[in-house]
């Protein structure tokens, strides 16, 4: 396993805010997520526009990208890249709005809860 952790890229083609940083590490703190994991980020069919975002916490796979982002080991598997590269990952605290929030530059269509998108 480290073999494949070692031959990680050290930038990432997913930015994490530094909002969204402090929200993941409370929660792998709360929830004891071990240190072999990463934050997974992907994608899935469904939602209303097509696809739906993935996001949580995964052991490295086979046919993953790893990357770091402000810190955080992000891994993603290789053929998501043309959906999700240059995406940023932010946290919204706001009245109105609670959760991680996807900035997509790749969408061309969001819904209107920002869970999923049209490429």
């Amino acid at each position: 396993m480290s073999e494949v952790i070692d031959k990680a890229v050290n930038t990432s083609s997913v930015i994490l805010t530094d909002d969204a940083v402090m929200q993941l590490k409370r929660i792998m703190s709360e929830q004891n997520v071990p240190e072999e994991y990463g934050l997974r980020v992907g994608v899935k069919g469904g939602g209303c526009s097509g696809f739906s975002y993935v996001l949580g916490f995964d052991v490295q796979k086979e046919k993953d990208t790893v990357t770091y982002s402000n810190g955080i080991k992000v891994f993603m598997e290789k053929s998501h890249g043309i959906y999700l590269l240059g995406m940023e990952i932010d946290w919204l605290n706001g009245l109105n709005n609670r959760g991680f929030a996807f900035n997509n530059p790749n969408a061309s269509e969001s819904c209107g809860c920002g869970t999923s998108f049209n490429a």
